[in-house]
């Protein structure tokens, strides 16, 4: 897991300037009224530190079978992402994505087949779930930056 730890180093490397170069007017615009703006987005990737953190943890001690279900619009429409701090948003989503990091190079071997739910009718093991953190956050971040992914 160390190389999907280096990996999601190298994605806040590499986009935190690009994030900290755009404007707000930029990030708080929606092509769309039903589409999340770019500081959405970001407060997405937030949300999912911080539910990934959960499933880290809980896997490694082969407790992560029965977490409650994710509602993503309901928690970027609740917290209010196009109304935050840009500034504020960056640095938290760096912080959480370096303390994944961390977690994951310290998952051990014998945990990755572990439970893990992630809303679906049945568990996925904590490697796969590790693995699709990578994916996803790849995908926002490339949606954020406007790159095609």
């Amino acid at each position: 897991m160390k190389g999907i730890s280096q990996l999601i180093r190298k994605v806040i490397q590499e986009a935190l300037p690009l994030f900290n170069s755009m404007k707000i007017e930029q990030v708080t615009r929606k092509a769309n009224p039903d589409k999340w703006s770019r500081i959405e987005i970001l407060g997405h990737l937030i949300d999912s530190a911080l539910n990934n953190h959960q499933r880290f943890v809980r896997a490694s001690m082969n407790a992560a079978a029965a977490f409650p279900p994710y509602s993503q619009n309901d928690w970027v429409r609740i917290q209010h992402y196009n109304e935050a701090d840009w500034g504020e948003l960056i640095t938290l989503w760096s912080a959480l994505n370096l303390h994944l990091s961390y977690i994951i190079e310290r998952i051990p071997h014998a945990a990755y087949s572990s439970p893990c739910n992630i809303g679906k009718a049945e568990p996925v093991t904590l490697e796969f779930v590790v693995k699709d953190y990578l994916r996803h956050l790849r995908h926002h971040v490339d949606q954020i930056l406007d790159r095609n992914s």
